[in-house]
């Protein structure tokens, strides 16, 4: 079991359907059903695709940045 809230590496996969480099990611929750189907969201220290009113910047000055395992600020 993954623990909810915490910052995994997922391999997503690229628009063309190749395999993807490994990206962190935040575990959100298991979803209810049969499966084991998890719900997550992408991590990117592409600061600047950061959508207004949506994205959370995860910064430097963050008490538990550190703790994140990230090596970057990032938008999430």
């Amino acid at each position: 079991m993954i623990p909810e809230g915490q910052i995994v590496l997922f391999r997503f996969p690229y628009a063309n359907h190749k395999e993807g480099k490994l990206r962190p990611a935040l575990v959100i929750r298991q979803l209810p059903g049969a499966y084991e189907d998890w719900l997550i969201c992408m991590i990117s220290s592409q600061l600047s695709q950061k959508v207004a009113s949506f994205d959370e910047i995860i910064s430097e000055e963050d008490s538990d940045f550190t703790s994140s395992g990230l090596k970057f600020a990032s938008v999430l």
